[in-house]
């Protein structure tokens, strides 16, 4: 397949794979396929979320990052390598950087019914109590939307449709709501500090609902960055780590970014809400027999999706 430079992310009606005709249906795994093998980004409308739902809870994470820093902290548990609550200013960095990220954020994992004995509970600030039920909703709304995703991906690997089902309905997949908090005084912070520097996500895919301002781009293959920007009924779906790792590299975990915004708006935030969907952490991701052949050797060596998190929330300083 000729490799395709995008200019702009594609955009799919998800309706079409999960309501469609089969026509419908081969038509959008051909386009999703060819999208996530060149550019690795998609956008899609027909999600499941509310235009109410994702207003009242981007109004309660609002809410949330406006309290003090003293009373955000109390909700920060180090020893959970921040894969529950609260994540505290500059703490993530991008792998292979030194300097922290120009964000906070906060991490809600599965809702009790779907909890693992594995997974550490989630915590909910006493100063919010809507975010828990907007965050829940969201979160399954998400995942119901990602199992769909994933469906359509399976067929274009030639995979059995539900191949990623039980891998990922309990999975230990992340609503991360983002603030990229103001800066006021620009001068103060070190020369290569970014809102988020370049990266690719560590999951499966990742579900981006909206982002209050631009600056999200993506880089291309020719190494020029292009911006991503998705209409109001839109969300951003792109591949992660371990889907390409799982893919022998044939579905393409794009490096992106979140650049800062111009000086004279850098007193502003912004605020994001990706849903990071991961499996089960037993999941093998050894390359798939049928992306490897003559031209495609095995690119990557054999490891469970456990021990890659591990792994990368090292090196992201997320955990010692």
């Amino acid at each position: 397949m000729a490799e395709i430079l995008y200019d702009k992310v594609p955009s799919l009606d998800l309706a079409d794979f999960s309501a469609g005709s089969a026509d419908q249906k081969k038509a959008f795994v051909s386009t999703l396929g060819e999208a996530y093998t060149n550019i690795g980004f998609v956008s899609i409308k027909n999600h499941g979320l509310s235009d109410e739902l994702t207003k009242n809870l981007y109004d309660a994470v609002e809410k949330f990052f406006r309290l003090p820093d003293d009373v955000k902290k109390k909700y920060e548990k180090t020893e959970l390598a921040g894969q529950r609550g609260y994540i505290s200013k500059g703490r993530e960095k991008a792998k292979g950087r030194n300097t922290g990220d120009l964000k906070e954020f906060f991490h809600v994992g599965q809702p009790p019914q779907n909890q693992r004995s594995d997974y550490p509970d989630n915590i909910w600030p006493d100063e919010v109590p809507e975010l828990e039920k907007y965050t829940t909703e969201a979160y399954l709304t998400l995942l119901k939307a990602g199992i769909q995703m994933l469906r359509a991906i399976a067929i274009y690997l030639e995979l059995p449709e539900n191949y990623f089902d039980e891998k990922v309905s309990e999975g230990n997949s992340i609503l991360r709501p983002i603030h990229y908090f103001p800066i006021e005084d620009p001068d103060s912070l070190p020369p290569d500090a970014v809102r988020a520097a370049e990266h690719g996500d560590i999951n499966l895919i990742t579900l981006l609902m909206g982002a209050s301002a631009d600056g999200l781009q993506v880089l291309r293959r020719d190494g020029k960055w292009i911006p991503i920007t998705a209409l109001p009924d839109q969300i951003v779906v792109n591949v992660g780590d371990m889907l390409e790792r799982h893919s022998n590299g044939k579905l393409k975990s794009t490096i992106h970014r979140v650049v800062n915004p111009p000086r004279e708006l850098m007193h502003t935030s912004r605020f994001s809400i990706p849903f990071f969907m991961h499996p089960v952490s037993e999941m093998d991701l050894s390359c798939l027999e049928g992306c490897i052949d003559e031209e495609h050797p095995k690119a990557f060596d054999d490891i469970t999706a456990g021990e890659f998190l591990d792994e990368r929330l090292k090196e992201i300083g997320l955990k010692a």
